[in-house]
């Protein structure tokens, strides 16, 4: 078992300082009300595949949209996992839904573990709104062995340095979290 930690660093106060920004800006692109990352909550459902979201290990993701709201519940959408973020933005936007805020979970700003179970390297879940960032200062891993709720785990950190030593460790490649695209999530 793989165990990471991290202080209070120049990193948390720019992940806090990145967030404070996009919550300013939000009166700017249109919308009227703040877009904070939330934690999610036990017992509530993925709004793209239905699994209970605190059942499973790994990232997750929430996204805002502007001028639509998921069905069933206030913003924002929440996932299972960063493939099931992608796949419902992706779905969403050709039904001409806007995205205006995703976030995953920061890998770089929270204390977590891998571990192997049943031959497979899982990684933890964080389900606070602390342990969420904005994709667009976020650095992922894409294609490594580390699995999350829907299989292989695209793994988001906010310090590319760290992204870098994750892919080292679990293989896989690293590229800015606003540069998933549709054949990358397809193909997992």
């Amino acid at each position: 078992m793989s165990k990471h930690t991290t202080g209070f660093t120049r990193r948390c106060f720019l992940a806090g300082a990145g967030t404070v920004a996009v919550v300013s800006l939000s009166g700017c692109l249109g919308t009227s009300e703040e877009m904070d990352a939330v934690s999610i909550e036990s017992g509530q459902n993925c709004d793209q595949c239905g699994m209970v979201i605190d059942q499973h290990p790994g990232p997750t993701g929430q996204t805002y949209y502007q001028n639509n709201s998921p069905e069933g519940h206030d913003p924002p959408a929440r996932f299972c996992s960063t493939t099931c973020t992608y796949r419902h933005r992706f779905a969403k936007e050709q039904s001409g839904w806007t995205p205006a805020e995703t976030f995953l979970t920061d890998y770089s700003t929270v204390d977590y573990e891998t571990r192997t179970d049943g031959g497979k390297t899982i990684i933890s879940r964080h389900p606070g709104r602390e342990a969420f960032a904005s994709t667009e200062s976020l650095t992922v891993v894409a294609n490594s062995e580390v699995e999350g709720a829907m299989g292989t785990a695209i793994v988001p950190f906010s310090d590319s340095g760290d992204a870098a030593s994750f892919a080292d460790e679990y293989g896989g490649q690293t590229l800015p979290a606003d540069e998933i695209s549709r054949e990358l999530v397809g193909g997992m």
